[in-house]
């Protein structure tokens, strides 16, 4: 079944975390499943921030292949729900500032970690299973996820500036990308999407310039 790569994308961004599966480092060649949070980044790839202490940070220094499973938030049947697992290869890297503000307007509560031994690693996805619903899955491959577009996180950080002007305080914009927008309305997670995307450049901000108000004052 052919799979819409935009609805696996938008399932990345609704949901605030998901479940890593690692090698276990401590019982060989075992997996070690556990819950964390994560952003994505321009490229639509899993960021995670995680202690060097934790045991799925020594499992990954030790061996890069790993999994994410997410599935739909707030889901009651997870046989139902839309989810997906991404395999692949994760890589420790040092954040630029303007991916470094985007993380933490999605987990505003990292910036006391930085502090602390965490580092940042990217999953690398190889291939990606998605589930959309009983009978409904397929495969989206690595070529599939390199040919998404991007909108650079400088320019991400200037759009987000533009919109947040016009919006509610009870709003708070996450993060854009050419299929959407991510934000915290009342507290909840919730994601616009663009009915014609994918959106570049002037079509991008005129977007986000006609959606912002509807969550303004």
């Amino acid at each position: 079944m052919n799979i819409a790569i935009e609805d696996a994308v938008a399932l990345l961004h609704e949901a605030p975390h998901g479940t890593l599966a690692t090698y276990s480092a401590t019982l060989s060649g075992y997996p070690y499943a556990t819950g964390v949070p994560y952003v994505t980044d321009a490229h639509h790839r899993p960021v995670l921030c995680i202690s060097r202490l934790a045991e799925h940070t020594k499992n990954l220094l030790a061996d890069p292949r790993a999994s994410l499973f997410v599935a739909h938030p707030g889901t009651a049947d997870i046989q139902a729900a839309p989810r997906l697992t991404l395999t692949g290869e994760v890589e420790p890297f040092e954040p630029p500032l303007d991916f470094l503000e985007r993380y933490l307007r999605y987990q505003p509560g990292a910036r006391e970690l930085l502090v602390l031994d965490f580092i940042f690693l990217r999953l690398n996805p190889l291939q990606t299973r998605v589930i959309e619903g009983i009978g409904r899955m397929g495969w989206l491959s690595r070529e599939d996820w390199a040919a998404l577009p991007v909108v650079p996180h400088s320019e991400e950080t200037a759009l987000v500036n533009l919109a947040v002007q016009h919006m509610r305080p009870d709003v708070r914009l996450l993060g854009i990308d050419c299929y959407g927008m991510d934000l915290m309305v009342h507290g909840q997670r919730t994601r616009h999407r663009f009915a014609d995307g994918p959106l570049h450049a002037d079509a991008l901000a005129e977007a986000v310039d006609r959606v912002a108000p509807t969550f303004g004052i």
